[in-house]
């Protein structure tokens, strides 16, 4: 999961997505490596090397999704880095943006569990925030990700401090056997404390995984 002679490794690019990935016409672009290990996690390829890998330089990548440009500009859309967790390849992120230029949206869908020093390397260049927090509740995340929630949760804060509230988007999930409507309650009372107000709910759909 680090970054070699400016390249990186995805797990697959999906063109024409609609209001799913960030405003307008987006393109995803989905990395490979997660410092996560989540139970139900719903892209379980990006944790594993297989041959549906493609590694590009931020060149190679920009040529391939450049063809909708013309759809991201009509709309308000972009490339969205998804994963995996596209928070850890920063360099390449910040190098891609200077092939775009201004005028496309970048998005992340991350969750932000990572060194502030890749946030604050990414910060000048993203436009919007995906967060997946997951929970608030520490022993609840940390059973779940196999990691404690104290990066996410501090990361969080700082882009708040910056003044990135309006960029941001948070995803509070209810994981089955994991967290309840009342967990999922108080994230989301916290997240509006802390001055989100993009809050989104769902709840994971498992079939065929047991405890």
């Amino acid at each position: 999961m680090i970054e070699k002679n400016n390249s990186a490794p995805f797990i697959g690019i999906s063109r024409n997505r609609l209001a799913t990935d960030g405003n307008g016409v987006t393109t995803l672009a989905a990395f490979w490596g997660c410092p996560l290990s989540c139970y139900y996690c719903l892209n379980p390829q990006s944790l594993t090397k297989n041959s549906s890998i493609k590694t590009y330089t931020p060149d190679e990548l920009f040529q391939i999704v450049k063809i909708d440009q013309l759809y991201f500009l009509a709309t308000g859309g972009g490339i969205t880095f998804g994963g995996g967790e596209p928070c850890i390849y920063p360099n390449f992120i910040k190098e891609f943006r200077k092939l775009c230029g201004e005028q496309w949206n970048i998005t992340v869908e991350t969750s932000l569990n990572v060194p502030l020093k890749n946030v604050k390397t990414l910060f000048p260049v993203i436009n919007h925030y995906i967060i997946d927090i997951k929970d608030v509740n520490n022993e609840i995340y940390q059973r779940y990700t196999g990691k404690n929630n104290h990066l996410p949760i501090s990361n969080l804060k700082w882009l708040i401090e910056q003044g990135k509230a309006g960029n941001i988007s948070v995803r509070v999930p209810l994981i089955p056997n994991y967290n309840s409507d009342k967990d999922t309650e108080k994230t989301i009372s916290t997240l509006k404390d802390m001055g989100l107000t993009e809050i989104e709910t769902f709840s994971y759909i498992i079939k065929n995984k047991t405890l």
